[in-house]
């Protein structure tokens, strides 16, 4: 079984296996933000925007599984929300470096683990997407 070729559903196994990582990852991120913002009223907005886009990756990446017959759409998907992860871990790292909490430090690295498989699936559907278009013409 080639590691490149389109499966059932449209997704390569990788993409499949990094989509499956992504969510693992929101719905963890989306559990103890869930906690931080129940036990403390008084969370600043970078809290806030983690939470919706955790909560949005669950609900999104549930239909990424099936709109992954569609390449051009799930490139721009994967694109659209590696931006938005890369904000989260940008928030997650100005807010929680410093923390002497367990629970903020794996908000930190599995919103970066969420950043990194969003960032593969945009350089592996990129290549996928372009991989033999060749040009013909000499300009």
């Amino acid at each position: 079984m080639e590691l490149t070729r389109r499966g059932r559903y449209g997704l390569t196994p990788l993409l499949f296996v990094s989509n499956i990582l992504i969510w693992i990852s929101a719905v963890i991120v989306m559990g103890i933000l869930s906690y931080f913002i129940s036990t403390n009223n008084n969370q600043g907005s970078h809290i806030i925007y983690e939470e919706v886009i955790s909560v949005l990756t669950v609900v999104f990446f549930l239909l990424a599984f099936f709109i992954g017959a569609y390449p051009d759409h799930l490139l721009v998907f994967n694109l659209v929300f590696s931006y938005l992860w890369i904000v989260a871990v940008a928030f997650t790292a100005s807010d929680f470096t410093y923390s002497n909490s367990a629970l903020a430090e794996t908000v930190e690295a599995f919103s970066f683990i969420a950043f990194f498989c969003l960032l593969f699936n945009v350089v592996h559907e990129w290549h996928i997407g372009y991989d033999g278009v060749r040009s013909t013409s000499r300009v």
